[in-house]
């Protein structure tokens, strides 16, 4: 009987460790629970995707959670708006946030990819907004492979009662927009159209930032192939200097005929338009000057090519002007190196130091010549 109630005992203690041992393993290869019969966590949850969600109401931010099934409850209650910032979300992350919003696949499509050409699309009631941001990187010095302009995208899906504004990549940071809208409260009223002009104020400001950047690193280039040809050896800066503008300019220019555009969109409100006015004169302003720098940097590839090409024709002349020198005493030497019996002057005494006099007579003269030619 005593043997039988250490079994008992030893028995009752392994069933102790076991089970929470049991229960680890279960969470670990079934972190959400399905295997159990568990439901999954509600659409509505908030994930590291989400930067911000908050409810506004007469440009007052409502006190309330994170989360933008609530939110959008809230502000319907009250005829406000949510808006909702994400960034970076995967298929999984927007799929919620799709649903809550009533976004349908195609118009949920720009979310998720990071490389829509700028643009402004209408679907139903819902309108978006394709931006593409951008960001300067600083350098010490522009070499072939410096990176000049970092671009990511801003997405606005701009509802009657919402705004989800969708990042993708570092550039474009928008809590600043956040930070200052929520101190313009009067602004803030106007609804999700003011929060749609303000993250394109935001974008576009940075657009100026980064063409004032973009014209020092060009000035710099252009006082560089005017420079004293040791200053100027390399081309290939010039070029990726080039490619860092294209990727600019694909950016800027393409969103000016759709901002164009959207100032006749009849769903804005008219106290926005005359803002969108004033951001689609910046931004036509913008893309001339980034068409400028364009046009300019072409100029000084070209005119670094043009120096190229001279520099290889002046090197070649002054070969070509040795050789010719060096073919005078070449003949001279070949004619009297000759095995003759009978050449006049090889008899006599003084023959050798006269046609040696001869030779350098003849090498100063012609290289007095090229010099004042301009070829030496």
């Amino acid at each position: 009987m005593l043997g039988h109630g250490q079994d008992a005992a030893a028995e009752g203690t392994r069933t102790r460790w076991v089970a929470p041992v049991r229960r680890a393993l279960a969470r670990m290869l079934d972190p959400d629970g399905l295997s159990a019969g568990h439901a999954p966590a509600p659409p509505g949850r908030r994930t590291d995707r989400i930067v911000d969600c908050a409810a506004y109401l007469d440009g007052r931010r409502l006190p309330g959670p994170a989360d933008h099934d609530a939110a959008l409850a809230a502000a319907r209650r009250g005829r406000g708006f949510v808006w909702l910032g994400l960034h970076d979300p995967q298929e999984a992350d927007f799929a919620p946030v799709a649903r809550t919003f009533g976004l349908d696949d195609l118009v949920a499509g720009h979310a998720l990819n990071p490389e829509h050409r700028p643009a402004v699309e209408r679907y139903d009631k819902v309108t978006v907004i394709v931006l593409r941001t951008s960001r300067y990187v600083e350098h010490s010095e522009l070499t072939e492979t410096s990176e000049v302009v970092e671009t990511g995208s801003v997405t606005v899906f701009v509802g009657p009662r919402f705004v989800v504004t969708v990042r993708h990549g570092a550039p474009g940071a928008l809590r600043p927009v956040r930070a200052d809208l929520e101190a313009r409260p009067a602004l803030l009223a106007l609804g999700p159209w003011a929060v749609a002009y303000a993250v394109c104020e935001r974008i576009v400001g940075s657009y100026v930032e980064v063409a004032g950047a973009v014209e020092a690193d060009i000035d710099a280039v252009e006082e560089q192939v005017f420079a004293p040809r040791t200053a100027r050896d390399r081309i290939a800066h010039i070029y990726q200097l080039k490619r860092e503008l294209m990727e600019f300019r694909r950016a800027v220019a393409p969103l000016q005929r759709p901002f164009g555009a959207l100032l006749d969109d009849r769903e804005l409100p008219r106290p926005v338009i005359r803002y969108f006015r004033d951001l689609h004169g910046v931004l036509s302003r913008t893309v001339e000057r980034v068409t400028g720098y364009d046009d300019l940097l072409n100029s000084i590839l070209q005119a670094r090519l043009a120096q190229v090409s001279v520099d290889q024709n002046n090197d070649m002349r002054k070969i070509a002007a040795w050789a010719a020198i060096f073919a005078v005493q070449t003949f001279i030497a070949g004619i009297y190196g000759m095995n003759f019996e009978f050449i006049p002057g090889s008899k006599a005494a003084q023959g050798f130091w006269v046609v040696l006099v001869v030779m350098l007579v003849l090498a100063a003269a012609m290289h007095r010549g090229f010099r004042r030619n301009n070829w030496l």
